[in-house]
């Protein structure tokens, strides 16, 4: 076990014992969040050149200055800049035997970094130095200067690339596999790959997409919900990026004519990036989907996710209940699971034990047991649930319930003192009690255990710096439902676009939510069977606001527009 870095600089006659103990005291204060080393500085019991000296002595690791360095030009093609701003790294060296590079990093204790690099570099050996973070920000600013790359640049190597040509033309299937493997490590497709990964994390992308079709190979990535397309890469590289995708994620290359799932464990900049492979075949080739899990993206905190006050208020007196069944409901991609997260995430204490059974366990949340089911092999969610049962749970979550046995267990154990939080794929929140009526669940059971039921959908957030106040046509404002006095009373707003929003007009996504909380009227209505309109409107008296109305409650502030609305509400003009 590495000693610690406070008892190094102690033995090396930085730090006598009252500073010591008078920087531990003061990392104690503020939480343990921030390195010794940079509390040392910032008490100026230490200088930033000695801190280095001593990490440099736990570590294992040299300290360079980087302004006394130049660096081989073929080495800052290994190492481009996309990577170098991405993990915060410059290159020093290659050794020349084993072809090892060694980076100069301003985080050297994060040694995930390094094991990142690795994967991007196709397995090369990567070794750390320590520098300072202005340090390593000049050098990549000195050292990549005229040396910036984009996608259309590495795809024009690409065609370039008298190696890679020779496999146009050919029909995929009669590529052996060790062509593909050729292909899959031939520089211009590592290069191409690593750049779509990481200008994706960068651009806060939720999937990317690589599909064949006959005559082209496309690369996509979504943003904020919507499909960007990227400059398409030659035809005949399809089986080698696929490979390559595969290589990094621990799949079998050699399967191409059956669906794989993996996933690439990434630390970009200090913060643990998650990426889940899916491959199917298709009629010309594999499709090839990541979709990107990035903590730093997503906000696990109930004020951040986009409800407002008074919702918020009415939602945390509802999961704060002892027992019942509470459902977010909505369809796929409408942010039910991030609202569910950002819940358990309010209420995870020590008083209480919290169990999740999911697929798959999106992110991992410290003080959770989360279970991953895996039907395959017999682990479903009524599965999990029982057994759940038997772990004397305070709060479950349930991923999602799908079918009637899962329903049953999930009103057993919440008529036995537990509090059930789960998912439905319904398109109002009215509309659930009918859901798991027609799922098989007796009138009396679904009013004695739904305590409440939240729809959402997302939308896109306009982006504050370029933000414009307009007029909207009488037709919009006829399809809004408002006359032309209210409308000339509010505000519309649209995102212009600009740099800081790669000119879309839009940055980030918010929720807007339709809650209905249930009370003895209504579970009155459930067990009179009702039509769903009566019940809907009961909903509404009793404080319901539907989602159309909360999207107009978000456009009128300015957070969203009024076209991304009406598209994520059609629902409430049927």
């Amino acid at each position: 076990m590495a000693r610690r870095l406070g008892t190094i600089m102690v033995e090396m006659g930085i730090l006598d014992e009252e500073s010591l103990w008078k920087v531990l005291e003061e990392q104690k204060n503020k939480g343990g969040g921030e390195l010794f080393g940079k509390v040392a500085v910032r008490l100026k019991v230490a200088t930033e050149d000695q801190v280095f000296k001593a990490l440099g002595e736990q570590l294992g690791m040299k300290v360079v200055k980087l302004s006394d360095m130049s660096v081989p030009t073929d080495l800052l093609e290994i190492v481009n800049e996309t990577m170098a701003k991405s993990f915060k790294v410059v290159p020093v060296s290659q050794h020349k035997k084993d072809k090892s590079i060694t980076v100069a990093m301003s985080e050297p204790q994060n040694p995930a970094t390094l094991d990142s690099l690795r994967t991007f570099l196709g397995g090369v050996t990567v070794k750390g130095a320590i520098a300072s973070e202005a340090d390593v920000a000049s050098a990549i600013e000195r050292f990549y200067a005229g040396k910036q790359e984009s996608i259309q640049d590495v795809v024009k190597q690409i065609e370039a690339d008298k190696g890679l040509a020779r496999f146009s033309g050919r029909n995929e299937n009669t590529i052996d596999l060790e062509a593909i493997e050729e292909m899959a490590e031939a520089a211009p497709v590592r290069k191409l790959l690593n750049m779509v990964l990481l200008l994706s994390i960068r651009d806060k992308a939720s999937d990317i997409h690589f599909e064949p079709f006959e005559e082209e190979y496309k690369m996509r990535y979504r943003v904020d919900g919507v499909l960007y397309e990227l400059v398409p890469p030659p035809r005949h590289l399809a089986p080698a990026i696929s490979s390559r995708i595969k290589v990094m994620s621990n799949l079998d290359i050699a399967e191409r004519r059956l669906p794989q799932d993996g996933r690439i464990e990434l630390n970009i900049g200090g913060n643990s990036v998650d990426i889940r492979v899916s491959t199917l075949p298709t009629m010309f080739g594999e499709s090839v989907v990541l979709r990107i899990l990035d903590r730093t993206v997503v906000q696990l905190d109930l004020e951040k996710i986009g409800m407002t006050a008074d919702t918020l208020v009415r939602w945390r007196e509802v999961i704060r209940k002892p027992n019942g069944i509470v459902l977010v409901t909505g369809p796929t991609s409408s942010g039910k699971t991030t609202t569910l997260y950002a819940t358990l995430n309010e209420l995870n204490s020590v008083e209480d034990k919290i169990i999740t059974t999911e697929e798959p366990v999106e992110y991992d949340i410290e003080g959770l047991i989360q279970v991953p089911v895996n039907p395959e092999i017999g682990v479903t969610f009524a599965a999990c649930l029982r057994t759940i049962l038997r772990q004397d749970p305070d709060k479950i979550l349930v991923g999602e319930i799908r079918d009637l046995e899962t329903c049953e267990i999930a009103v057993q154990a919440s008529l036995t003192g537990h509090i059930v939080f789960s998912t439905l794929h319904t398109n109002d929140a009215p509309s659930a009690v009918t859901r798991l009526r027609d799922m098989g669940l007796p009138t009396f059971l679904i009013t004695a255990t739904t305590e409440a039921v939240l729809a959402q959908r997302l939308v896109r957030k306009i982006c504050v710096n370029c933000r414009t106040e307009f007029h909207p046509s009488p037709e919009i404002i006829m399809e809004l439902g408002l006359t032309a006095e209210e409308a000339a009373a509010k505000k519309f707003y649209y995102g212009r676009g600009c740099d800081r929003c790669n000119n879309t007009g839009y940055k980030g996504r918010m929720g807007i939510y339709e809650l209905v909380v249930m009370n003895e009227t209504l579970r009155d209505m459930v067990v009179a069977e009702v039509s769903l309109d009566e019940f809907r409107e009961a909903c509404r008296k009793f404080g319901m606001r539907t989602l159309r109305e909360s999207g107009m409650l978000a456009i009128h502030a300015g957070l969203a527009t009024i076209d991304d609305v009406l598209r994520e509400t059609m629902i409430d003009d049927l």
